[in-house]
């Protein structure tokens, strides 16, 4: 397993790089990220296809926007924390086709 990323930022910079291309063919879709707190910000990235593009800023129009803290971002990316579980509780937001928050984990590795 490649290095946990230490910050949102750079679990943002190491996306494209851990992006499962067979995963994705035929979708396009923008998925939003709204991290709070100490770290955080606004990335959104673009899946076309078995292209994907990591943006930091708002989206135009996103497919599904995923809203959360920093903090348990970067715990559930190193599986400190289940995600349904974070969603369970209130800890993980997602407005827009629930779909794709499911296909998420397929995507990336």
């Amino acid at each position: 397993m490649a290095d946990q990323p230490t910050s949102c930022k750079q679990a943002f910079e190491m996306m494209p790089s851990r992006f499962n291309k067979e995963a994705a063919k035929g979708l396009n879709a923008t998925y939003q990220f709204d991290l709070s707190g100490d770290g955080g910000g606004k990335w959104h990235v673009i899946i076309n296809n078995d292209s994907c593009q990591v943006k930091e800023g708002p989206a135009a129009s996103p497919s599904i926007t995923i809203s959360m803290t920093a903090q348990d971002y970067l715990d559930m990316l190193s599986g400190k924390l289940n995600g349904q579980v974070a969603f369970m509780s209130g800890k993980l937001r997602i407005a827009g086709d629930m779909g794709l928050a499911l296909k998420m984990q397929s995507l990336f590795q």
